[in-house]
């Protein structure tokens, strides 16, 4: 799990950056719920919540990929998958003016993660690994 703990040291902070970007909104807007229909911070909330769905499920795969003997490598890879497509996911979100191609190759680097941890974790249970 030693590896594992880098990339979720290095999400925690990504994951702070954006919950701050959101409240500074709200508070610069006066928007304690919602979004008083700004646009910016519809996607600071949504970036914010984005990240909030997918990483938990990602991290508790990575820590079970790495757990069941995958390579260093695998595990770094996939870790950084995860952590980089975050961060082009949050960068193309955020802005008004969004440029998709960042949001799209983030949200493939993320499911690739999970598409990939998943599978892995699949055969590895059906080999046996771990009982």
């Amino acid at each position: 799990m030693k590896i594992v703990i880098l990339y979720a040291s290095l999400l925690s902070l990504l994951y702070l950056a954006l919950t701050f970007r959101t409240i500074l909104l709200r508070r610069k807007l006066r928007a304690a719920l919602g979004d008083a229909g700004d646009k910016s911070l519809q996607r600071a909330i949504r970036a914010h919540a984005n990240f909030a769905e997918y990483v938990p499920l990602a991290l508790v795969l990575l820590v079970l990929v790495e757990g069941s003997g995958a390579s260093g490598l695998m595990v770094h890879s996939l870790g950084a998958a995860l952590l980089l497509g975050r961060l082009l996911h949050a960068l193309g979100i955020s802005r008004v003016r969004e440029p998709l191609p960042l949001r799209m190759v983030g949200m493939v680097l993320t499911t690739t993660c999970l598409l990939v941890s998943g599978a892995y974790l699949l055969v590895a249970f059906l080999r046996g690994v771990g009982t």
